[in-house]
């Protein structure tokens, strides 16, 4: 018989070692990969397609008993999902998602992990020049297949000018770029485009990837004329999250980064779930 080095037979049934009965007596909560790229298509808001690049991690609770789980199926669920044919993703489906990797991967708790570039095209306030600007949205998906909990993230560059420079100064104010992060736990899902606008609104001003004069001009007016700390911005989109009829829990932060220092000024609220 034709035999490897190992001795395992190269005609045959392959061993699953993986399967095989561990005696250490230590459960693992998280076992799976991490760090992995690939192809996504998401529904956006309007009910279109854009295609982009995710970052996933993908876990499994492995019981005490077990040596390891099953790798490569973490890979195949991100090929099905990666097909021309296959749904587009957005929050449901994603928790549909981690269903489908607890059934394969034959563990009752899991955690699915997703980051990507999400872009928006936005027309400028006075010219209506139109341009893409892009933000960062993450989807976390985590529990048993029951329950699982769902968490949209999303991290919104906006503009911020300070109260009390404009107070304390003859003319102008200092002004930086911010962003605003906000995690939230719904009822239902929320569309990262529903997040967004309430992080720009509650801006000194929303930012664009293209502008003209005019715009410019309106931008650094309506930033004058509603500035707010770091603490405001944080306050103030903590309040639109308390208030929204599908948010149960959420984590509101905002980051200045100061145009006169060499560091960020940073807040943060938490409303836990329920």
């Amino acid at each position: 018989m034709n035999t490897r080095e190992s001795g395992a037979p190269l005609n045959g049934p392959m061993p699953d070692v993986q399967g095989s009965l561990d005696e250490r007596r230590l459960a693992i909560q998280r076992v799976g990969v991490k760090g992995v790229r690939y192809p996504l298509r998401w529904r956006t808001a309007d009910g279109g397609v854009q295609p982009s690049v995710g970052e996933f991690a993908l876990y499994v609770a492995l019981p005490e008993d077990q040596k390891g789980t099953h790798m490569s199926r973490f890979i195949g669920l991100l090929e099905e999902i990666s097909q021309a044919d296959a749904p587009a993703l957005d929050v449901a489906t994603v928790v549909a998602l981690h269903r489908r990797m607890l059934g394969l991967l034959e563990a009752e708790r899991g955690c699915i992990e997703m980051s990507f570039a999400l872009f928006v095209r936005k027309t400028a306030p006075v010219s209506g020049v139109q341009s893409l600007l892009d933000y960062q949205v993450r989807v976390v998906v985590d529990g048993d297949a029951s329950s699982p909990a769902a968490t949209l993230t999303v991290v919104a560059p906006v503009k911020s000018l300070c109260p009390c420079s404009k107070t304390i100064s003859d003319y102008g104010a200092h002004n930086q770029r911010s962003h605003i992060t906000l995690s939230v736990r719904t009822r239902e899902p929320m569309a990262p485009e529903a997040l967004i606008r309430i992080a720009e609104e509650e801006a000194s001003s929303e930012i664009y990837g293209l502008l003209k004069r005019v715009d410019e001009k309106f931008i650094t007016e309506r930033a004058y004329d509603n500035p707010k700390f770091v603490e405001d911005l944080v306050r103030d989109v903590a309040g639109r999250l308390r208030d929204h009829p599908a948010v149960i829990g959420f984590v509101a932060e905002a980051e200045n980064f100061e145009s006169i220092h060499n560091h960020s000024a940073y807040a943060r609220i938490e409303s836990a779930p329920g």
